[in-house]
């Protein structure tokens, strides 16, 4: 069983930054994290989850939602099985807890999905807050 384990939510100010990142253990032998699509959702308290981003299997491919689009930036180091969320500017509305997710299926060198899409394993969350 995969097993993800987000950090480096905090608080910070309008218009500051942060970086989130995101540890992979527990893959299966032969099914390295690089076979699989990894997104960032986040979950802002009485709303859905909301897609942020996602990233194909190299990191050569990134979508992001509109919301954070020129903002935020995606990459991933499938040697150290490390992914990682740089947020600049963030703003009230990013406030949020934000999970990183597995695509639940292996999937095609250049295929990036622009939402949400089936996950198979997420980590506990990390806690962004931005507030003056």
């Amino acid at each position: 069983e995969v097993h993800l384990v987000e950090s480096g939510g905090s608080l910070v100010q309008p218009g500051g930054s942060l970086t989130l990142s995101c540890a992979a253990s527990g893959l299966a032998r032969g099914l390295p994290l690089n076979n699989f699509v990894m997104s960032w959702v986040r979950q802002a308290p009485g709303k859905g989850l909301e897609w942020v981003s996602s990233i194909n299997r190299n990191g050569k491919l990134v979508n992001y939602a509109d919301s954070v689009k020129g903002r935020f930036t995606f990459t991933r180091d499938n040697d150290k099985n490390i992914l990682h969320l740089q947020m600049n500017d963030l703003k009230p509305e990013d406030s949020a807890v934000y999970y990183c997710a597995k695509s639940a299926s292996r999937n095609v060198l250049n295929y990036v999905p622009s939402g949400l899409v089936e996950y198979d394993s997420r980590g506990q969350g990390t806690q962004v807050t931005v507030s003056s």
